[in-house]
């Protein structure tokens, strides 16, 4: 019999907040509609904790520090929030990524993703864009940061925006046992949205797996870091035998505010991977350095 999931992956848009009770309002909300469709695995995006800012007041949000700051004191309410909702619903949910300031003054980019059980798991960006090791001064999570989380019903990897542009963070999170790589972004231009969905499509035809790109969308000018977000949502699978022809099993209307949709054949990927037009997970060895790959470890939150 063969496994399937239904993933929902956010075209999630940026508000100014008046309340921590709007913020909570507009996340049960989202999570409901997707939990209505029958969504077992839910996605939201890059930097989408960047609207928390907004309950600091517009001065500290339009400050790029100061709105790193305000996030970072806020994501305790985030997590809590996300947390019973995926007990509540019976799903698993990565949250909205969003700065962390550390106690050293350093901060890094961490999407935390929770599931049934009660348990979390957490991923802090590795490939920081131009813009985000200056001027905004976020720096790299830790370089054994990668993880495969086991949700029971499916093994997924994280990975934030930039990385999945980086073939090798990918791929060892497919020979760690991923079946799906999630990659949530932020990105201001279409230029960047294509880079990442671009991405999205590579790796998934490398190591195939499904990626997953869900990205924040719309204006949030009270927000300098984010005060433009463009992107589409997308699930992607690799172009072979069962597949759409060019490996798009979802995709959304660039810029509207809404959850895509697909429902995943995990039995399929095995399948591909033996018998396929072509077997790139198994072939990868082949290529001249291919054993230089960072480690990734296994993570149950069953």
């Amino acid at each position: 019999m063969s496994r399937t999931l239904k993933i929902a992956a956010a075209q999630y848009p940026l508000d100014e907040l008046s309340s921590p009770d709007e913020y909570r309002d507009k996340i049960t909300r989202w999570v409901r509609e997707a939990v209505a469709a029958g969504s077992q695995l839910l996605v939201f995006p890059e930097y989408g904790a960047m609207e928390l800012a907004s309950l600091a007041g517009r001065e500290a949000a339009a400050n790029l520090q100061g709105a790193i700051d305000a996030v970072s004191e806020l994501l305790p309410l985030q997590a809590d929030l996300h947390q019973r909702l995926a007990v509540e619903h019976g799903v698993s949910i990565v949250a909205a990524s969003g700065p962390q300031r550390h106690s050293d003054g350093s901060a890094t980019n961490v999407a935390r993703i929770f599931a049934p059980s009660g348990k979390q798991g957490e991923y802090h960006k590795l490939m920081m864009t131009p813009w985000e090791r200056e001027p905004w001064q976020v720096s790299a999570g830790p370089a054994d940061g990668l993880c495969v989380f086991d949700l029971g019903q499916v093994r997924v990897g994280l990975v934030i925006c930039y990385d999945i542009e980086f073939p090798l963070l990918s791929r060892a999170l497919a020979e760690a046992g991923a079946e799906v790589i999630l990659a949530p972004s932020n990105t201001e231009t279409e230029h960047g949205y294509w880079r990442v969905r671009t991405g999205c499509m590579a790796r998934a035809l490398e190591n195939q797996v499904y990626t997953v790109h869900s990205p924040t969308v719309g204006a949030a000018t009270w927000c300098p870091p984010v005060e433009m977000n463009v992107g589409a949502a997308g699930v992607y699978a690799a172009s072979d035998t069962g597949f759409p022809a060019g490996g798009v099993m979802a995709l959304g209307e660039l810029n509207k505010p809404q959850w895509v949709y697909a429902e995943l054949d995990l039995g399929l990927l095995q399948q591909v991977r033996g018998s396929g037009g072509v077997q790139t997970y198994n072939h990868w060895g082949e290529q001249p350095g291919a054993a230089l790959l960072p480690s990734a470890r296994a993570v149950s939150l069953v």
